[in-house]
């Protein structure tokens, strides 16, 4: 049995992205319009620029899966970059470097972004070569490979969605739902995936003068996984635990700054006794908890409540009214560079926060039971949610 695994390749304004996932099971009907649909989703929302208008994301496997269907083998998976057009020479992966194709360097690098680190660390002298990689653009191949891991969860009867919980301090979520269907029908009405639709005018309004005048902005973003078993992660070591490797996936996407499990920071404000979610026993149904202030999670444990994970998203770092820098070369302290951008990028990255936790519950998943098949692998939890109840 292989440990399911993912590794992503391409920069923003390469030919493509590349991904490789090993570990998904065999026999899983994948819906290639499913991944396709996740990726337009990844592409929209209020606030994007203009890239958006080039770019229609779709997918073309090209291993491992054969008329739908998986076959055990590591999935290769290529998204194609259409703005590529626009950038073959500068991007060209074996032409040598001339006066011509270097004629958009980057050495102002932008405040909050990678690109003084990145380059100070691997030495570059056009920060261009750390920005590509560096862009959010990659996250659409995880977006793709969530996808996958999301159909893997569904067949399991495991339902998760990702949707934005606030923008620029204006909460649009007062009812904070764990229902998945009530989720997904409200997310629908809206181009913010927010569940209060009284909040989409205020919104609006902020993006659009944050916009005029050449600014930022970010949000919170929650993800909630029904149905999920008690019993995933481990509490017997640090690394086994499966909120820690939550948090870690969530904060690997491109300007997330902090990462809540339940209720978070709130808890640490509560006394104990009202913070702890008490637990409860029926015949036929075994243990569960009377609320979820914890999100799903105790000792590093799924407790068999819905998992709730949410992202603090910090404003994107490129400004179109850019901020001080200082010119690498030169050393003159200069404004910033400016590169096409979005005035916010919640909306999307609520899918890409959606992905990331559907990659780690399906890699706990896998961990735990016999994941070498489809239909082994649903008899298993099948036995082990029955095993639960009785418990």
């Amino acid at each position: 049995m292989i440990n399911m695994y993912y590794l992503t390749a391409g920069e923003s304004h390469g030919p493509e992205l590349s991904g490789i996932i090993e570990g998904i099971p065999a026999g899983l009907t994948v819906d290639v319009d499913q991944i396709n649909a996740a990726l337009a989703a990844r592409q929209g929302g209020y606030g994007r620029g203009n890239r958006q208008k080039i770019e229609h994301d779709q997918v073309i496997i090209t291993g491992g899966i054969r008329h739908g269907i998986t076959l055990g083998s590591p999935i290769a998976l290529t998204v194609k970059n259409r703005d590529h057009a626009h950038w073959s020479e500068i991007m060209n992966p074996t032409s040598p470097a001339t006066k011509e194709n270097t004629l958009r360097q980057v050495t102002r690098p932008r405040p909050g972004h990678a690109d003084l680190v990145g380059g100070m660390k691997y030495n570059h002298r056009d920060l261009r070569n750390v920005l590509e990689r560096s862009s959010a653009r990659e996250t659409a191949m995880r977006v793709a490979i969530g996808n996958i891991c999301k159909q893997l969860l569904n067949q399991l009867d495991i339902k998760i969605s990702g949707y934005v919980e606030s923008v620029g301090g204006i909460n649009a979520d007062n009812s904070q739902p764990t229902d998945i269907a009530k989720i997904e029908t409200a997310i629908k009405q809206n181009d913010l995936r927010v569940i209060d639709s009284d909040a989409v005018d205020k919104i609006h309004q902020l993006i659009d003068e944050t916009k005029r005048n050449g600014d930022t902005v970010g949000g919170v973003i929650r993800v909630v996984a029904q149905n999920v078993p008690a019993g995933l992660g481990s509490y017997i070591s640090w690394d086994t635990k499966l909120d820690a490797k939550l948090a870690a996936a969530v904060m690997g996407v491109n300007a997330m700054k902090g990462v809540e499990i339940g209720d978070g920071f709130k808890d640490a404000e509560e006394h104990g006794s009202q913070v702890m979610d008490e637990i409860d026993w029926q015949a036929g149904s075994g243990f569960s908890r009377n609320s979820d202030h914890l999100g799903g999670f105790e000792g590093g444990m799924t407790n068999g409540m819905p998992v709730i994970v949410k992202a603090a998203m910090k404003p994107i770092p490129t400004l179109y009214k850019p901020l001080q820098s200082a010119d690498i070369n030169s050393k003159e302290v200069k404004k910033a560079n400016v590169e096409r951008s979005d005035t916010t990028a919640i909306v999307p990255a609520s899918i890409v926060i959606e992905s990331v936790v559907a990659i780690e519950l399906a890699k706990a998943i896998t961990d735990t039971f016999d994941g070498s098949n489809m239909v082994r692998l649903k008899q298993q939890l099948t036995e082990y949610r029955d095993e639960l109840k009785n418990f």
